[in-house]
């Protein structure tokens, strides 16, 4: 069987506050991970992935582990094309999307030191005479592109697998329009739930459960057991295991996150076991309608979006009544309290109170996160431990 791995190039590596704590092959794009695209595309489960040293730990739940060397004959995939779901690749050895180099298959073997800094192109990995295809899809360049491009590629995601799935109508719901309502088989959807699918389809997966008087509006995705409890969500993509309550608006909730209680989010990306307490608002559009700078490891960035929230790294956690401003990226791990606005940047594994900011000690915040983790069954392994900790030593040294 083929062997299938995923490269994080140096571009990918770049996109903080998330590349710090996980490879973007376990990002969410649309409805599905980076890394379950090409595997359905490919039909072939992930070997490995090829990534930044620090995450050689990485151990989550479905994720493949970091790659020693990689045989002749594997794929060796960029994880920042987004793949199309219900498409299978034609056999080929190079995959372009878009002009560029998606996917090869390596004619010899490749030791992962000689690419382990992102720096290598797929194209000097391919071999002469090699069968070429073109696929469909598209590149993240920015990390905001999640964001931005969330609308289109859900109602290209719900389109492609909301028709395959085992699906009945929820009794004494309503839906508003003409579009699509997939609710799956084994999903709890309770009475007066408003399906608004007036411009996008509306999927409910395997799982969930979606709470009385709550409007989902299309093109929108509750995932695998997933809990939401009230309030308008739109075109949104809640991952599994989260629970939401209150208003957010075009969002990625990665999966094990908390927005248990009222306060608007709005065209924002929150990591993997992020909590916001009660009362957290997002600010997602300027006074002057202007377009949005945003943090980056190369300093701030005009991302040309007129509406754009925050962007929440894994393990991050907001106190009650918390105001972040348009634009606010938080780092993964750090924890934001007081009565004052923080700042548009908060490094990781920060104490942030207002804008007095001291250092998360590392054994307090494994401690923290255990628990936090233990709450929703699941237990941080000795590996994703150490994971964690060379992600924390990481961030000290940036």
């Amino acid at each position: 069987m083929t062997q299938l791995y995923l490269y994080d190039d140096a571009t990918a590596r770049s996109f903080e506050p998330f590349a710090l704590t996980r490879p973007f092959g376990e990002m969410r794009a649309g409805i599905a991970l980076g890394r379950a695209r090409w595997e359905r595309a490919l039909d072939a489960s992930a070997a490995g992935f090829v990534g930044a040293e620090h995450l050689r730990d990485f151990d989550e739940a479905g994720a493949p582990p970091a790659a020693g060397d990689v045989r002749a004959g594997s794929i060796l995939a960029n994880s920042r094309c987004v793949v199309p779901l219900g498409w299978s690749a034609p056999d080929a050895d190079v995959w372009t999307c878009e002009g560029a180099i998606a996917a090869v298959r390596l004619a010899q073997a490749v030791r992962v030191a000689a690419i382990g800094d992102g720096t290598q192109a797929l194209e000097s990995l391919r071999a002469a005479g090699t069968r070429v295809v073109d696929i469909p899809g598209r590149w993240i360049q920015h990390v905001w592109e999640l964001v931005t491009g969330l609308v289109t590629q859900l109602r290209e995601d719900i389109d492609a697998l909301g028709p395959h799935l085992a699906c009945t109508r929820p009794a004494g719901s309503i839906v508003i329009g003409g579009g699509g309502v997939y609710v799956e088989n084994g999903a709890d959807v309770e009475p007066q739930v408003v399906f608004d699918v007036t411009s996008g389809p509306v999927l409910v997966r395997r799982g969930a459960h979606v709470r009385a008087f709550t409007r989902l509006v299309g093109p929108c995705a509750v995932l695998e057991n997933a809990s939401v409890l009230g309030d308008r969500v739109s075109s949104c993509s809640i991952g599994e295991a989260s629970v939401i309550r209150g208003e957010i608006s075009e969002t990625v909730v990665l999966g094990h996150s908390n927005k248990g209680h009222e306060g608007f989010v709005g065209h924002s990306y929150l990591g993997r076991w992020v909590n916001l307490g009660a009362g957290t608002i997002t600010s997602n559009l300027k006074n002057t309608y202007g377009s949005v700078q945003l943090w980056t490891p190369a300093g701030n960035r005009d991302t040309g979006a007129s509406k754009l929230g925050s962007m929440i790294g894994d393990h991050a956690k907001t106190a009650i009544g918390t105001r972040l401003t348009t634009g606010t990226v938080i780092g993964a791990g750090a924890n934001v309290f007081g009565s004052e606005m923080p700042p548009k940047y908060v490094p990781p594994f920060s104490w942030m109170d207002g804008t007095e900011m001291t250092e998360f000690r590392l054994p307090k915040f494994l401690e923290i996160a255990a628990r936090a983790m233990s709450r929703r069954s699941v237990v941080l392994s000795e590996r994703g431990r150490r994971q964690l900790s060379a992600s924390h030593a990481r961030s000290r040294r940036a």
